[in-house]
């Protein structure tokens, strides 16, 4: 399917009268709000996950895992899936968790009453304060490692809900649209790269909740792992971000993190509820 440049009009007032096309247009809609009861399940441990292995739910399980790596047993968590692609995420208990009816979604019931926490930034961030794990106390330090967790919280729509979009699951090939995204897309990545020609990890010389939030979606595009497009972006190019990203990647906890929720293959869990989960898959 082609469209020129005349092809269409924006009307005065925008309705929604069709679906939007493309691989998500089942479950896009422009109100909020839960569509059908249904209960959430609740596991024996103090986090309980609601979620899916996409980057952004990727970035909690990495961490969740690099806790219980460094010896954290109250980080301990069973995690749900949450089928997107079959609405989920719309049901009444899961948007009593976040309302956004976005994944990933947390409950801590080490906490009374229980604490829900949503978005994926807002999560990274509680787990690193409770714990004190992941995230410089000194004040520069700190302020550093937050600016690159923000960065990457707004700069993933670019990536994910623009280039991702545009170039893998849009009904239709624009090439305004891949052009203006790939652009954005490439100018991210070579901050990243200029980043980590001076520093090991993304906010300084250690491991912090910036790489764990940065490393799914631009670690995920180093690899070639995401929308097909490693030749398209000539992600090869981008030599520190490559090495940034094989060096996690050989992390046991990042291993681990990034086959829970997983299901679009044989490697990953749809569920997890305990270390044993991942017997044979690693």
């Amino acid at each position: 399917m082609t469209q020129t440049l005349s092809d269409y009009t924006p009307a005065k007032v925008w309705t929604w009268d069709k679906e939007s096309g493309g691989r998500f247009a089942n479950i896009n809609r422009p109100v909020s709000g839960a569509t059908h009861d249904k209960d959430r399940p609740v596991g024996q441990h103090p986090f309980q996950l609601y979620s899916l292995g996409t980057p952004n739910g990727v970035k909690v399980t990495i961490m969740l895992e690099e806790l219980l790596e460094a010896g954290v047993s109250d980080a301990e968590y069973d995690a749900w899936l949450i089928n997107i692609g079959e609405g989920d995420q719309f049901s009444s208990g899961f948007v009593a968790v976040n309302p956004n009816s976005k994944i990933p979604a947390l409950m801590d019931h080490s906490e009374d009453p229980p604490v829900r926490i949503f978005e994926s930034g807002a999560i990274l961030t509680y787990l690193a304060e409770k714990f004190d794990r992941f995230l410089p106390t000194e004040r520069a330090a700190r302020a550093e490692c937050l600016s690159w967790l923000f960065w990457q919280v707004g700069s993933a729509p670019y990536l994910g809900g623009g280039f991702g979009h545009f170039y893998a699951y849009a009904p239709m090939k624009i090439e305004y649209a891949i052009d203006r995204f790939a652009m954005e897309t490439k100018r991210q990545m070579d901050v990243l790269d200029k980043r980590l020609a001076e520093h090991e990890f993304i906010a300084g010389d250690t491991l912090t909740i910036a790489d764990f939030a940065i490393y799914p979606w631009y670690g995920g595009m180093a690899r070639g792992i995401l929308y097909d497009a490693a030749e398209f972006l000539q992600v090869e190019s981008y030599e520190h971000v490559l090495r940034w990203a094989k060096q996690l990647a050989e992390r046991p906890a990042f291993r681990r993190g990034q086959l829970v929720n997983r299901t679009w293959d044989d490697k990953g869990l749809a569920e997890r509820h305990s270390a044993a989960d991942f017997d044979g898959k690693l």
